[in-house]
């Protein structure tokens, strides 16, 4: 929000010229964690698809043609900022230097979700372990044990899944080979049931009523970080 009503007037009133308009779409792409359609760029930008598209293949060309270590492409259903793949060894030593000890129980227990319950999204994650999992997440792509597997088609929410390289520091040759550990991890629609459950359960109403307020089980999540 800025201090001057006459500035947010101008800003929702006036269409952005071509280099205002670049500079949104590079600072909206910077922050999307899956690809973003034409669509929804051109939302974000306030302008037409038909007007952020051509604008978008210019920048993805212009990052290419100066060599650019951001490659802005069109993957799947929707652009996104990539590192480019000829620094990826300059990426990779920033990632993976001085990140070689061993995981934590953290690391682990998410790990071993992701493991017996794949794919899944980052929220269903932090459902079974009860507890945010964003900085464990991390840990685990940068390592390369996971990655992005799909979106899901319900929360749109981007699903991860085990990698080859998980398998071989397990020295396993397929999931198939992981010990008989699924029944005791719950299942994620079980965890649904559970939340709506305690919506409803009287014992937790009469708790929550006598703070004021009906506590958010997804903001009271504990952290790992």
């Amino acid at each position: 929000m800025t201090d001057s009503p006459e500035l947010d007037e101008v800003t929702e009133e006036s269409e952005l010229d071509d280099a205002s308009l670049e500079s949104a779409l590079e600072a909206v792409l910077l922050v999307v964690d899956s690809p973003a359609s034409d669509e929804q760029l051109a939302s974000a930008v306030g302008c037409e698809a038909a007007r952020v598209k051509p604008m978008l293949a210019r920048m993805s060309a212009a990052f290419t043609e100066r060599g650019s270590g951001i490659d802005l492409r069109y993957a799947g259903d929707g652009w996104r900022f990539y590192t480019r793949t000829a620094f990826a060894p300059y990426v990779e030593r920033l990632l993976l230097d001085g990140a070689r000890s061993k995981l934590t129980r953290a690391a682990l227990e998410t790990l071993a979700v992701i493991a017996y319950r794949q794919p899944l999204t980052r929220a269903r994650v932090s459902a079974v372990r009860g507890v945010n999992v964003d900085g464990v997440m991390r840990t685990l792509l940068a390592r390369g044990l996971i990655s992005e597997a799909g979106v899901d088609p319900e929360s749109n929410g981007t699903m991860y899944s085990t990698t080859e390289l998980f398998l071989e520091r397990l020295g396993l040759a397929s999931l198939t080979d992981l010990p008989a550990l699924a029944p005791l991890l719950p299942g994620v629609d079980l965890i649904d049931e559970i939340s709506d459950s305690m919506d409803t359960d009287p014992r937790v109403t009469r708790s929550t009523k006598n703070r004021g307020s009906k506590p958010d089980p997804v903001a009271e999540l504990d952290s790992d970080d």
